[in-house]
């Protein structure tokens, strides 16, 4: 099928090149045609540090369904729910828009092992600019949205997205902190100093807060990826979060942002979906290499699962993707 053997080809050529130890990708067609493959270290039961994808499969899924039961508002400030947090004037639409103001990392966020009180160093953070001035991804932004939800629901985030989320879709395999007797289908990430961590989240600062955060520490298959992925494609089919929520996510994008996603808002075409998707596709990527990225207007999603920090933080998974996701637009189905 063309488009498909394309796909193949490219990413076996990225395995034979060491480009990436491995990969699962899942492509789902206008409810017709799901293809999946695995490459090169992995398997189609190969569970994934997704990173960053934390932010969009659990705490923006998790404040959306909050403010559909009216428990709170996207324009509530931070400070209602986290009194210890100084900046009244940051907003949840802010953190979820990455317009807060607040730096990316904290200044030791390498320190994987530090005992530092990392909450105490995350509420001491200055803003680096007024909210809303203009875009900064920011990590801390996403764990004090995980953080809200905890404090609402009453539940630790991994047990509220267990049973909201993961259960709800059909997700058997996502977890916070996966048990050991699933290690030997987790793909490694990077080597410590001592050893490659495996089953240990990769993301320095969700791993000092026990390894669950609304910013990282999700681990996943790319089947399971993939079933989310349908839910916001067509969430008419689902009793989770409604077709309002997925438009007030996805169409008011600030400079390629979303409340949550990346939004494809600029003919240029300068982010990871590639330059030719469709204006108002919308994904995301994570940083040990992964990423997700749906198309709503020819009804595509496609999920690029891979372990590509486990060559080293230095690769070139940043070029691969938009190739890949181009490769996706050729494929057909009747």
């Amino acid at each position: 099928m063309k488009g498909i053997d394309t796909i193949h080809q490219l990413i076996e050529g990225w395995v034979a090149a060491k480009k990436i130890p491995g990969a699962v990708v899942d492509i789902q067609v206008k409810n017709k045609m799901k293809w999946q493959a695995a490459y090169g270290t992995a398997s189609l039961d190969t569970i994934f540090d997704a990173a960053s994808l934390t932010k969009v499969v659990v705490a923006l899924p998790a404040i959306m369904m909050l403010v559909q039961s009216s428990k709170l508002s996207l324009q509530d400030p931070v400070q209602k729910y986290i009194p210890e947090f100084r900046h009244a004037e940051v907003t949840i639409e802010h953190c979820l828009r990455h317009i807060s103001g607040l730096p990316s990392v904290l200044p030791d966020f390498r320190e994987r092992y530090s005992k530092s009180d990392i909450k105490q160093l995350i509420m001491a953070q200055e803003l680096e600019f007024s909210p809303g001035e203009r875009v900064q991804y920011s990590d801390l932004g996403l764990v004090l949205i995980g953080w809200i939800i905890s404090r609402l629901t009453k539940k630790p985030l991994d047990e509220f997205a267990r049973e909201a989320i993961f259960m709800p879709l059909g997700m058997t395999d996502s977890y916070f902190n996966p048990p050991a007797n699933l290690h030997e289908r987790i793909a490694p990430t990077e080597w410590d100093g001592n050893k490659y961590l495996i089953g240990e989240v990769h993301d320095e600062t969700c791993y000092r807060l026990g390894g669950v955060a609304g910013s990282a520490g999700l681990f996943a298959t790319a089947e399971d990826i993939s079933k989310y992925a349908k839910s916001w494609l067509y969430p008419e089919q689902y009793s989770l979060w409604t077709r309002a929520s997925v438009d007030a996510c996805t169409q008011s994008a600030f400079h390629g942002r979303g409340i949550g996603w990346q939004v494809q808002d600029s003919p240029e075409g300068i982010l990871s979906c590639g330059p030719h998707w469709p204006m108002g596709s919308f994904g995301h990527t994570g940083y040990t290499g992964t990423s997700i990225w749906i198309n709503p207007v020819d009804e595509v999603t496609i999920v690029f699962l891979t372990n590509a920090v486990h060559l080293g933080r230095d690769h070139v998974l940043k070029d691969l993707r938009p190739i890949l996701h181009e490769a996706v637009l050729d494929i057909r189905v009747d």
